[in-house]
């Protein structure tokens, strides 16, 4: 097993146990750290992808997509951070069933 390999691997590993944390779990701050798991194992593919040989370069096109979506990234955190403040304020709860309703004519 050689190194792009390995790495592809942890990707796909760490992208899975993110999207088993993301429907599984029910509280609004859990999601979005398995979102964030979910997309460090994307950026650990991506850098999987770039590899191309000991001896060469690698690729630079995934890794400024890496580092694109590292950005990208950071801000959806900051800004599903403020969505469950604003969640918590209104409601009081951290959770969303499927019979609550965020209406502000209740």
């Amino acid at each position: 097993m050689n190194q792009g390999t390995f790495y592809a691997l942890a990707g796909v590993t760490l992208f899975s146990i993110g999207l088993r944390g993301f429907s599984l779990h029910a509280h609004l701050l859990r999601k979005v750290l398995a979102f964030n798991v979910m997309g460090s194992g994307i950026f650990l593919l991506l850098v999987a992808i770039a590899y191309r040989g000991p001896h060469m370069p690698p690729d630079p096109v995934p890794q400024a997509l890496v580092i694109t979506g590292i950005v990208v990234s950071v801000s959806f955190t900051a800004f599903a951070l403020v969505f469950i403040r604003r969640i918590h304020a209104k409601t009081g709860r951290t959770q969303l069933t499927s019979d609550e309703s965020l209406d502000s004519s209740e």
